[in-house]
Order: C-alpha cells, then sequence, then structure tokens
C-alpha cells in the first residue's frame, strides 16, 4: 500500500545537509553544529553528508570517501547520536539520486539559471581550469530530492540558502499539481542561534578552509599551543575598549562572539570585567579549549574503532533508506510508471 504524505506530524521533520570537507573548524562547530545536536532533541532530525553534491567539483579517486569519513567521525564526536536522530552520508540512499532526476523534469532551465550560487561557483571555476560541470547547474534538484525523500516540514537556513527552499517548495508543489499530492511542502526556518565566526587574520571574513593560511581558522584538532598562537595573534585594532561592536571594531567583537558562544552567554556578557585585549584573548583561547578537548578525545576514540563509525553510520542508512522508499514509491504511484 502506498503511503500520502505526512501531514500534522508530532515534532517537526528537519533535514540538514553538510558537504565532506574533512576536519571541522570552530566556524563549522559553533555556527552550526552544536545546532544540530540541540535539533536531534526538539525534531525528528534527519542529517546528511551530502557528498554527491561534492561531485560538482573534480575530486582525486577516494578522496571524497575518505573526507565522508573523517566528516562523520567529528559530528559524532561533536554529540550526533543514532538513538536520536537520523545520520548518514548521501551517497549510500540511491533515492537521492533518484528523486534528482524526477525533479529536475518539474524544474525549468531558467530557475536554475536564476540561482545566485550557481553564478557566483560558474564564476570561480570560469576563472580557474574552465570546467563547469552540468552537476554545477542542475545540483538544487538533488537539494530538492534530499528535503523531499523525507516528508520535511522544516529546512534550516542561513541567508545564502533560502532560494534552494522556494526552489523546492515550487518544485513540489508543480509535482503535486500535475500528478497529485505526493510531497509535504518543507518551510524554510532560521536556524537555532548560533554564533558567527570570523577567520582571525581577517575579522570581516567567514572562517573557512578556503582561505589562502591557517593562521585565521582554528581546526577542531589543533593543540591547546596551536589554538593559544592564534589566538594571541588575533587581528583586533589601535583602539583598546573592549566592546562588542561588529562594524566598529570586527575583531574584538569576533573574539567576544566566540568567547560567548564557547561559554554560553551572549557577545556582549563576555565582555564584561575584561579590560584589555591581551586578557580577552588569552579568556577566548582558554574556553576553547575546554570546549574542544573532550571533543578532540572522542574523536581519537572513534578514529581508533573506525569499524564502530561504519556500523553508526550503516544504521542511519537503513533508517534513511526505509523512509525514502517510502516517498519513491509514493513518487512512482502517483506518475504511473511501470516501476510503480
Amino acid at each position: 500500500m502506498v503511503s500520502s504524505p505526512q501531514t500534522s506530524p508530532k515534532r517537526p521533520r528537519v533535514f540538514s545537509g553538510i558537504q565532506p570537507s574533512g576536519a571541522l573548524h570552530l566556524g563549522n562547530l559553533l555556527g552550526a553544529n552544536l545546532r544540530w545536536v540541540t535539533e536531534q532533541d526538539r525534531s525528528d532530525a534527519v542529517f546528511c553528508v551530502v557528498d554527491l553534491h561534492a561531485l560538482t567539483t573534480p575530486k582525486a579517486p577516494g578522496e571524497i570517501g575518505q573526507a565522508s569519513l573523517e566528516l562523520a567521525t567529528n559530528l559524532f564526536a561533536v554529540g550526533l547520536d543514532p538513538d536520536k536522530c537520523v545520520f548518514f552520508v548521501q551517497s549510500t540512499v540511491p533515492q537521492h539520486a533518484e528523486l534528482a532526476w524526477v525533479m529536475q523534469t518539474v524544474t525549468a532551465f531558467g530557475e536554475l539559471s536564476r540561482m545566485t550560487q550557481f553564478k557566483e561557483k560558474r564564476g570561480r571555476a570560469e576563472s580557474g581550469d574552465g570546467f563547469i560541470s552540468a552537476g554545477l547547474f542542475t545540483y538544487p534538484a538533488l537539494m530538492a530530492a534530499d528535503i523531499l525523500l523525507y516528508d520535511t516540514t522544516e529546512v534550516p537556513v542561513g541567508d545564502d540558502q533560502g532560494q534552494h527552499v522556494e526552489l523546492t517548495r515550487d518544485a513540489a508543489n508543480r509535482f503535486n499539481s500535475r500528478y497529485g499530492e505526493t510531497f509535504v511542502i518543507p518551510q524554510a526556518t532560521l536556524p537555532l542561534a548560533g554564533a558567527r565566526v570570523m577567520d582571525l587574520q581577517a575579522p570581516n571574513n567567514k572562517m573557512s578552509k578556503s582561505t589562502e593560511t591557517e593562521a585565521g581558522i582554528i581546526n577542531l584538532s589543533d593543540s591547546p599551543a596551536a589554538i593559544t598562537k592564534k589566538f594571541k595573534r588575533a587581528v583586533t585594532d589601535s583602539e583598546t575598549e573592549v566592546r562588542f561592536d561588529v562594524a566598529a571594531k570586527p575583531g574584538v567583537s569576533n573574539l567576544l562572539s566566540i568567547l560567548g558562544a564557547a561559554t554560553g552567554q551572549t557577545p556582549e556578557a563576555a565582555a564584561v570585567g575584561i579590560e584589555r585585549y591581551g586578557d580577552l584573548k588569552a579568556a577566548t583561547a582558554e574556553a576553547v579549549v575546554e570546549l574542544l578537548t573532550p571533543i578532540q578525545a572522542r574523536v581519537a576514540e572513534l578514529q581508533a574503532d573506525p569499524g564502530e563509525v561504519r556500523r553508526r553510520l550503516a544504521l542511519g542508512t537503513e533508517r534513511a533508506t526505509a523512509q525514502a522508499t517510502d516517498v519513491m514509491d509514493r513518487v512512482w504511484d502517483r506518475l504511473g510508471t511501470l516501476r510503480a
């Protein structure tokens, strides 16, 4: 019997994905990943390492698999619990690629052409080796499939991802109109509050692995000495007052944001009692070391037993496949193909 889309879940169904770039950094942790840990207690959460999306740019053989395993190890260490959420690697659930093709058939060329991120990524590709894959153009259809496969009701997104959810909603509504009620229409929601972590050497830019130097990035694997050194050299300004003012004092404000997020305070509260930049840097470094120490210990445990990481991912794949199969059966039934 083919199911109907869920209409009134007891808890929201949330989907989020992350591309496999290997190890995490502090910006990932404070900006998103700790929110995932909170989200798994609030909702029916589905989290995914979106390795198929990583194929839109050339990768060496084995690179994506290794990066996916490393990323999953880090996320389990941060606190994702396979008993509380569904967490898996995208390519292990073939229905993602299946539904992606169906979504391409109900997505207009013009809609894809208007995607802001495609324009930006195309520009970077053209300035590099000039190769622009068709997948770079059509990947929003795969993203729509990612979301729709799980009867998702909420998609936490930042400012740069809202356009993708709107395209997903348009494609789902178009399919429902042509073939009958099939997909739950998701809503874009603001993520749970998280810190916006900037580069320690360029505090007007987000902390990112794409920067040329790691001096401004705190990796989750950095030693306490390396963390302390990077914070000691963090850019501030020529003034002396410690206050949270992003426009006037981006470097100091970044440190306060990090200190606040690491200690469960607002940036303004974190500034109380700190009068010198040196003390701010030392306090922030100490708080980050304290935050990362248990995570690093858990990473070491999981790296020593990679079979446990694969076991947890296999459990997530099993649960995700059951849900995705249910939705794909519904899709084939509505389409009326011989597959139904």
